[in-house]
């Protein structure tokens, strides 16, 4: 009997040719935690979403922002300079997708973001506009700069501000994210869990699985020293891309059950286990998720199933004390 080998083509998770590189947005791993859900009854599931080209969920997003532009006729490439204000990652997605279809890009950001986020918008031919920070930290006046100096740049003939925490396109792109969890999981989903920045993320997959069951439970996550969700004073952290010291208006109450707080030195912490101890390579955010999802676990006792974000990669976060250096 002659065994056929099967061809690249047809081999299990094939890929054919994509027509842009925009097409490697979304379809990311889902994968178990192993070690650090040791004593759990409750299963972590971790959406891979480092996956995406530019190594963040915001790729998601800044896809969506741009053709939804496109298709109301608001926006043309070649004709039209995108503007927008960035804690980094959104940036970089915007970056990756008007290089993609021929935008011209001004960003505006400051140096309490890391290195490899800037230079990331840069080597994909954005113009980056830096505000500089107080001590290199996210304070609850930060944010409102970098927006102030964006809406001056977006004043001017021929922009088009895609204003993530105000763009209803933010949310609908991270409903992609929503729907292949419940593919994934067969819809056997309990909770999610997402730390909020403009809370797009949470928001998209909230509406997808609450349209799916009213019984999933969405959790967001903030930290304690801007707590701001939870009603505390707005404070400065270290937390790149959540807790901007204010509401998002994205945010809403209808769509997630409750607000978890967590440490910014216990979520740095569990982002350098989920590395060494899972092989996750992500950021403090997700550090963040792991943990407020590891409380939602231990609160409930039982057989559930709670999917998480890993935001973006560690390798966004190199050149900070994220991480160990060689000695």
């Amino acid at each position: 009997m002659t065994v056929v080998e099967p061809s690249p083509r047809t081999a299990p998770g094939f890929r054919p040719a994509l027509g842009t590189a925009l097409e490697a947005i979304g379809n990311t791993p889902l994968v178990p935690l192993l070690r650090l859900t040791d004593g759990l009854r409750a299963r972590i599931l971790v959406k891979l979403e480092y996956f995406n080209p530019t190594g963040s969920y915001k790729d998601r997003m800044a896809l969506a922002m741009i053709e939804e532009a496109e298709k109301r006729g608001e926006i043309t490439p070649g004709k039209t300079t995108i503007v927008e204000y960035t804690g980094g990652s959104t940036g970089s997605s915007l970056s990756f997708v008007c290089a993609v279809k021929g935008y011209a890009l001004r960003i505006v950001t400051s140096d309490a973001f890391s290195e490899e986020k800037i230079r990331t918008m840069t080597s994909m031919g954005a113009e980056v506009v830096m505000v500089p920070s107080v001590g290199g930290k996210i304070t609850p006046d930060l944010m409102p700069r970098i927006i102030d100096r964006t809406r001056q740049l977006a004043e001017v003939a021929g922009t088009y501000w895609t204003d993530q925490f105000n763009n209803k396109d933010n949310a609908v792109g991270q409903r992609t994210m929503g729907r292949e969890i419940l593919a994934q999981t067969g819809g056997d989903v309990d909770a999610f869990v997402a730390s909020v920045g403009t809370a797009g993320c949470a928001m998209g997959v909230a509406r997808v699985l609450k349209d799916h069951s009213q019984d999933i439970k969405v959790f967001v996550v903030e930290p304690s020293t801007s707590a701001v969700l939870s009603g505390g004073e707005p404070g400065t952290h270290g937390i790149e891309g959540i807790a901007l010291g204010f509401t998002p208006p994205l945010l809403d109450k209808e769509l997630y059950d409750d607000v978890l707080v967590i440490d910014e030195g216990e979520a740095r912490d569990m982002a350098r286990r989920l590395a060494v101890e899972e092989g996750i390579f992500a950021g403090t955010s997700t550090g963040a998720n792991v943990l407020a999802a590891r409380r939602v676990a231990q609160e409930h006792g039982g057989d559930i199933t709670i999917v998480v974000p890993a935001v973006d990669s560690g390798l966004k976060y190199i050149s900070t004390d994220l991480f160990p250096r060689a000695i």
